[in-house]
């Protein structure tokens, strides 16, 4: 059964959105409908999450917007997203960062960036 499920919704996939990972800091572009009218609405944050596989893949993002702590959960394959382009990427040694919702003030934007090194 598992194998006709992946069957039919392969061709729902799209390619190229797994470029991120836990702890980077992401832009999702997601499309709004507000009546008859589409627009695109930017929420960005730090995706804490990525849950799931194939069509049944998504990831949360987190924010602080006015001292508040607002997350939200995408899928990865939605038709709705636009594009999620990486900010920053960063270095995390866990699969979840649920932690950061216990942190306030600058430590909760906080994770340690990936740096590039010379090689000299």
């Amino acid at each position: 059964m598992n194998q006709i499920i992946k069957e039919v919704t392969q061709d729902q996939l799209i390619e190229g959105r797994d470029e991120f990972k836990v702890g980077d800091g992401v832009r999702v572009h997601t499309k709004v409908r507000e009546g008859d009218k589409e627009r695109i609405q930017v929420f960005h944050g730090i995706v804490i999450a990525r849950k799931g596989s194939g069509i049944h893949e998504s990831f949360t993002v987190r924010r602080i917007a006015s001292g508040v702590g607002v997350e939200r959960v995408f899928p990865v394959h939605s038709p709705l997203i636009e594009k999620v382009e990486v900010d920053r990427e960063s270095v995390v040694m866990k699969a979840r960062m649920y932690y950061m919702r216990n942190r306030v003030g600058k430590s909760a934007n906080k994770v340690k960036e990936k740096r590039l090194v010379d090689a000299r």
